[in-house]
């Protein structure tokens, strides 16, 4: 992949990105990066996984987080 467009992407706000790194989930809901590995692994969110990289549905995860009793 050409480094300029992977730069570009890794750039984007997270507000107008469609997807959330795991390290994003953890840094949003204040978690360590396991417990964010667990609620992946628990599918608790539409993820999709290119090659060793996991990525979380921005959709899934904010419609997951609005129903839970905070």
């Amino acid at each position: 992949m050409n480094q300029g467009v992977n730069d570009s992407v890794r750039n984007v706000p997270a507000p107008n990105r469609r997807t959330y790194r795991v390290e994003d989930i953890a840094s949003i809901l204040g978690i360590g990066r396991s417990s964010a590995y667990h609620l992946v692994k628990q599918r608790c969110f539409k993820t999709v996984r290119i090659g060793t990289s996991i990525r979380v549905s921005k959709k899934s995860f904010d419609e997951w987080l609005d129903s839970q009793n905070l």
